[in-house]
């Protein structure tokens, strides 16, 4: 059986790939060697980003980054968001990133459709990129991470 679906006449809102996926940790440092040793991904990216409360760090998928990256999120204190998801819901994946072209031109249209963004401007992330998050009420109870990439002329993503 065959099933088909009616063609929907929607414009695009600017996403470009799957970006990372976010994943909640205790000990950055362990969950580091653990990803390494077991699936072998190598972290191409580590910060600490005080504004979100995080250490982070990047690892590559594949051999490159353009496969994508799993991002791996450590609180920084027990009142970071961080440390509040880890309280709830235990360590897992806690987001879902695309990369876009124009945040302000996403987060603008994705608000004409009705959609709620935690921020009122983007916001700095990963590598100096600029980032908004979706409501997961919004979004079938996902978290989606908007990630606009920091340009430099001689800058790659991470």
């Amino acid at each position: 059986m065959t099933t088909s679906h009616p063609q929907l006449d929607i414009s695009p809102v600017g996403i470009l790939r799957i970006d990372h996926v976010g994943i909640a940790v205790a000990d950055l440092d362990e969950a580091i060697e653990f990803y390494a040793r077991v699936f072998g991904m190598r972290c191409v990216h580590e910060e600490t980003n005080e504004e979100q409360g995080v250490r982070e760090a990047m690892l590559s998928v594949g051999p490159t980054t353009e496969g994508g990256c799993l991002q791996l999120l450590a609180p920084l204190s027990p009142a970071s968001t961080i440390a509040k998801f880890l309280d709830r819901s235990g360590p897992g994946m806690q987001q879902l990133a695309y990369t876009v072209s124009d945040i302000d031109a996403t987060c603008a249209e994705l608000r004409s459709r009705g959609v709620r963004l935690l921020y009122e401007t983007p916001r700095r992330g990963t590598s100096d990129s600029r980032i908004n998050f979706v409501h997961p009420k919004d979004a079938g109870g996902v978290l989606v991470e908007l990630v606009e990439p920091f340009r430099a002329a001689s800058s790659n993503h991470f």
